[in-house]
């Protein structure tokens, strides 16, 4: 029986100790390309619009270029929008991602062979019983 798992590599990029890209921003980025706003960006991985404007910023200033413009709100309504160089940041990303874990499949897959059946770990440990006593006096 074969172990069924979710292994997956995570890759996240450090540019010294204070800025990095990883899977989380990416995925802001992708949302943003796709929606054109960040607010429903946000909303559709699950956070606020403070945080997902807190993220873009932190990547605009991190990078010479502007990785999102964006257009505040009004009556033409606001948006935002991948630059060029976001968009290339996405596809650069999105290539290291897929060259790391095809170096790393065969390691992968020799971990995940190494792992218990999840379904059989209970079962097969056996049932013991722990006491902690506290000290009397």
């Amino acid at each position: 029986m074969g172990v069924v798992s979710n292994t997956r590599l995570t890759l996240r990029v450090d540019f010294g100790s204070r800025r990095s890209i990883g899977p989380g921003k990416i995925r802001l980025l992708e949302e943003i390309g796709r929606g054109g706003s960040i607010s429903q960006a946000g909303r559709s991985l699950g956070m606020s619009y403070r945080r997902a404007w807190l993220l873009i910023d932190d990547l605009n200033r991190s990078f010479r270029q502007t990785v999102v413009s964006a257009r505040s709100g009004g009556s033409q309504g606001g948006g935002a929008a991948l630059t060029e160089f976001g968009a290339t940041l996405v596809r650069d990303y999105r290539a290291i991602e897929k060259a790391a874990a095809g170096a790393a499949k065969s390691r992968l897959s020799r971990l995940e062979g190494a792992l218990r059946d999840s379904r059989r770990t209970d079962a097969a440990r056996p049932a013991t019983k722990t006491s902690i006593r506290g000290n009397k006096r």
